[in-house]
């Protein structure tokens, strides 16, 4: 991780561009090992998975010890309590005052889905709640369907930044609103959080080569044969991508022009 490329989000500097999430380990007990080889700060989870108020400071995770999914996470990492099973803005709202009364700090994010078979966010509601939250004092990130307008509507609402899906959730498809994606990363004036659908490394990369802000991914992670060393290749590729993008890539020449050596095939012999 770049320790001179900070992102900076709800006043908190991250030296790690990828989050991780919580669900669909084979065992709770993996998440330490691959919050670890991941190098990530921030971890996401539902706080319908929280057995119970677990005072904290500063935002971070409970310390170790705590009941449940709580216990495994490490007390380091920058908790974002996300509100999983919400199915309007008045439900999310409620479940981010309770990650609040629980000690889970004052990161949120909004996931507002009434749509049981595709499981897309409902971009009204989410906006709705984003505005709410946002005036309480919350660093709210919506989770979103990859749309301009609803974008802008979440950062008109107050959201710190966005997180487009790159596919429908859970399905490791990839990045198939890669277009819409890029027309946020452009348009919008808030970072941009690749959430959602990512299967493989190279497509983290590649979403971060875009000029994506950083990537979360769960179950490309958790449901790889080896959780850790699928871990560690996200983090790796979330960087490589990173740097890519700082770097600034090389034009694309156009094959009717024909192709150009990289060094003179002429003058050499004479």
């Amino acid at each position: 991780m770049n320790a001179n490329d900070p992102f900076v989000l709800g006043g908190v500097s991250l030296t790690s561009r990828l989050f991780i999430g919580t669900g669909k380990y084979g065992a709770d007990s993996l998440i330490p090992a691959v919050a670890e080889a991941s190098g990530s700060q921030v971890i996401t989870v539902a706080m319908r998975r929280v057995d119970k108020p677990a005072p904290q400071s500063g935002g971070s995770a409970p310390a170790q010890g705590s009941p449940g999914i709580m216990s495994h996470i490490p007390g380091h990492m920058r908790l974002l309590p996300n509100t999983s099973g919400a199915r309007n803005a008045e439900e999310a709202v409620r479940l981010a005052r309770l990650a609040r009364a629980a000690g889970c700090g004052d990161w949120i994010k909004i996931e507002v889905i009434s749509d049981t078979r595709h499981l897309l966010p409902d971009g009204y509601e989410t906006a709705k709640a984003t505005e709410i939250l946002a005036k309480e004092g919350f660093t709210v990130l919506p989770y979103i369907n990859a749309d301009l307008y609803v974008a802008r509507a979440c950062a008109e609402a107050g959201a710190a930044a966005v997180m487009p899906l790159g596919a429908p959730i859970g399905t490791n498809r990839g990045l198939r609103t890669k277009e819409m994606i890029a027309i946020l990363i452009e348009e919008m004036d808030l970072p941009v959080i690749v959430d959602a659908g990512i299967g493989r490394p190279s497509q983290a990369c590649e979403a971060m080569e875009m000029g994506a802000a950083a990537c979360l991914v769960n179950t490309a992670i958790a449901s790889a044969n080896d959780p850790v060393v699928m871990a560690r290749a996200f983090g790796e590729a979330v960087q490589a991508g990173r740097n890519a993008w700082l770097a600034g890539a090389g034009f694309v020449r156009g094959m009717a022009g024909g192709a150009e050596a990289s060094s003179p095939l002429t003058g050499f012999l004479r």
